[in-house]
């Protein structure tokens, strides 16, 4: 697993993100507050399981990125206030320690 947080990401940067979002996600995530993104490399049933890991944890939005790596590995994205993403990446670097 790869993992990294954005805080106060530029507007550049979350436009790359969105590129690789589908159209109905865009929309959604400009509906949303974001000050900082949490990005996971992971496989892809890791995607999944983190992603609702996350969501509960706190409240976040949350998006596979698509194109971002060949087909068994997939990118999660992690958007909110800096506190939520925090919280929520702390979440699955716990739960992916004690699954590995």
């Amino acid at each position: 697993m790869n993992a990294r947080i954005i805080n106060a990401p530029r507007p550049e940067v979350l436009q790359m993100l969105e590129r690789r979002m589908t159209p109905d996600l865009r929309a959604r995530l400009r509906e949303q507050r974001i000050d900082a993104v949490g990005l996971v490399q992971t496989s892809i049933p890791d995607i999944f399981f983190l992603a609702d890991l996350a969501g509960k944890a706190s409240g976040v939005f949350t998006v596979e990125l698509h194109g971002s790596c060949p087909q068994h590995i997939s990118t999660l994205a992690v958007f909110g206030e800096t506190a939520a993403v925090q919280a929520a990446m702390q979440a699955i670097e716990s739960q992916l320690g004690r699954a590995h």
